[in-house]
């Protein structure tokens, strides 16, 4: 994380905007049935804010997406050439909301699941600078077309979460969220399943600061293309909590594991020292056997421990530069954003 004179010393060379811009991006694969009704209720205005644009991730879709976003007004389209996941849909919608000078990002469905009239409710701790990330909390016991082993698993799953992230998310899964320009151009998304349980983790890990805020839901659409099937859903997601572990607290990570490896090991080896000194050490060698490969598989980890710690510090100043390169862009692109909103109200009264 950037220090506190240098971070402020970034917003001192940054310029302030002439206006304050909210972009909502919708990442869309084959919505053609949908997104015309997602789009018909978002806000074309929000408290807080002096323009609202809507941003369309095309994620490769072979149906007429594309032609429904253009038709429905959404003010910037991005296509991916193939289908590449909802992850890299949704780090496409970043980095191109960044690009046109978004100040505060807001993330929903394309197929209508959260209700648009809660993005004041969303942006609002934003505004307030209570908050640099939001994410919607959904009714989720009240939630009718949710199973009971889904409701479940997604209480169970928010909790893991919060426990890895060292967040209070109420509802991790969400991909009704909410973030600013800064906390976009700091998450960095790796998996290409999805990116709703990896950035809370990363934004925890990385000392943003995250709030939950309660939104209401519409009713269902069509099922879920993301839980397909509970036991796949279940394993993407602890797969993606341990990836991100691997990457930000590679420490914590292997010095447990090469502990406990050691621990046994060692109690093995006083298990035999025990026998072999009340003569009773025949027929116990293998126990001498487990306790050397155990205490060298933990010290091996502690090895890999150190090495890992070395490659997170490198990575740390990799997330630096990077970030200070999105400033860079973002300030350059400041009067550029500016002649574009005002081109884009012009055009809105001229098509109406």
């Amino acid at each position: 994380m950037i220090e506190p004179d240098i971070a402020f010393a970034c917003d001192a060379i940054l310029p302030r905007p002439a206006s304050r811009k909210l972009i909502i991006q919708i990442p869309c694969y084959n919505e053609a049935g949908t997104l015309a009704i997602a789009l018909g209720a978002l806000p074309r205005s929000v408290p807080g804010f002096d323009a609202v644009e809507w941003l369309i991730i095309d994620d490769g879709s072979t149906d007429a997406t594309v032609a429904v976003a253009r038709a429905a007004g959404a003010d910037h389209i991005v296509s991916h050439p193939v289908n590449r996941g909802l992850a890299a849909a949704f780090k496409t919608g970043l980095e191109t909301a960044l690009s046109l000078g978004a100040d505060v990002i807001v993330n929903t469905d394309a197929d209508n699941q959260y209700d648009a009239n809660d993005i004041p409710t969303l942006t609002r701790p934003i505004l307030d600078r209570e908050a640099d990330m939001v994410v919607g909390a959904r009714p989720i016991n009240d939630t009718e077309h949710f199973s009971w082993v889904k409701k479940r698993l997604q209480v169970l799953g928010s909790w893991v979460v919060r426990a890895a992230s060292k967040t209070q998310i109420a509802d991790a899964p969400s991909g009704f969220r909410a973030f600013t320009a800064e906390a976009a151009m700091r998450l960095n998304v790796f998996g290409a399943y999805t990116y709703t349980l990896e950035t809370i983790i990363q934004a925890g890990l990385s000392d943003l600061k995250i709030v939950s805020v309660p939104i209401r839901t519409n009713p269902d659409l069509r099922p879920s293309r993301l839980v397909r099937s509970i036991p796949s859903y279940v394993r993407r997601s602890v797969g993606t909590i341990f990836h991100m572990f691997l990457i930000y607290r590679p420490l914590a990570l292997f010095v447990g594991v090469g502990m406990v490896a050691i621990m046994f090991g060692l109690i093995l080896g006083l298990r035999f020292l025990y026998f072999l000194a009340t003569n009773n050490g025949e027929g116990h060698i293998q126990s001498v056997v487990l306790a050397a490969l155990a205490i060298i598989l933990g010290s091996l980890t502690l090895v890999m421990a150190m090495i890992a710690n070395l490659i997170a510090v490198n990575r740390k100043l990799g997330e630096q530069i990077l970030f200070r390169v999105r400033r860079l862009e973002q300030m350059r692109n400041l009067p550029e954003r500016n002649a574009s909103t005002s081109e884009l109200e012009n055009r809105r009264k001229q098509s109406s």
